[in-house]
């Protein structure tokens, strides 16, 4: 089972991202735990104030070290995360092989910043790593901590059912995922490629990685330094690159 402890101002959107669909059928099936625990019930202020102006000046205001470490605290009392991770542009960029990786974790805590972030002390207190979604600023860090919540939880076993296996998808082999059709066969003058209604499955698959390579390369070539190609996979690529062509997608 995966514990996911987020450490937020918001527990409510954090909470409602996971009562629905898959996520929701996983914490039913004890395959996922969340906990949200709300840094505010922790300030000391009177006023339920978490945050204060920045020493030396700036725009914004910084959430505060002390209301983060003592619900962190209190969290440490009760069982300590084996990972606690931090959403910030500064981080490492999240990708689909670290949520295979943190998958392996048994508790993971998320730490949600606000404003314009959270005093430097908070992060070495809890021995925080950053991690981003992306290169832009978001209001708050539940967003990107629910996206690599939802990465992670559908590597963990048995949050997916066999319909939706996590293999075959984008990202595997460092790959896009190849085009994919159902029910009808043509729609609005547009038709289901022949291949796929061939009934052949080898020549199926063949097309599939020929695509997913080609759909590669056109949107996304930065992933193909690292994808496992064979000889016959960079023998297409070559012709792709003789082509040249843009993306149609």
């Amino acid at each position: 089972m995966m514990k996911f402890t987020v450490l937020t101002l918001f527990p409510e959107q954090v909470e409602a991202a996971f009562s629905h669909s898959i996520m929701k059928r996983a914490m039913e099936d004890g395959k996922i735990e969340l906990r949200c625990i709300n840094i505010r019930d922790y300030t000391k202020d009177p006023h339920g104030h978490v945050d204060d102006a920045p020493f030396g000046g700036g725009a914004g205001m910084l959430m505060q070290a002390e209301p983060i470490y003592e619900a962190f605290s209190d969290l440490q009392e009760k069982e300590t995360p084996t990972k606690v991770i931090y959403c910030s542009p500064r981080g490492r960029i999240f990708s689909q092989k670290i949520a295979e990786e943190l998958a392996g974790e048994s508790h993971i805590a998320f730490l949600c910043g606000h404003y314009e972030g959270v005093d430097e002390r908070a992060l070495e207190l809890t021995n925080a790593q950053c991690y981003s979604i992306g290169d832009y600023v978001l209001t708050g860090g539940e967003l990107p901590a629910l996206v690599m919540m939802d990465a992670i939880a559908r590597m963990v076993d048995g949050v997916l059912t066999n319909n939706e296996s996590a293999d075959f998808e984008s990202f595997e082999d460092n790959l896009l995922e190849y085009p994919q059709y159902t029910r009808p066969v043509e729609y609005e003058g547009l038709r289901v490629p022949d291949m796929l209604l061939s009934g052949h499955h080898k020549n199926i698959e063949e097309w599939r990685r020929k695509e997913a390579i080609k759909r590669t390369y056109l949107n996304r070539p930065d992933l193909l330094k690292n994808a496992d190609l064979s000889k016959k996979d960079l023998e297409y690529l070559d012709e792709l690159k003789k082509k040249g062509g843009e993306c149609n997608d």
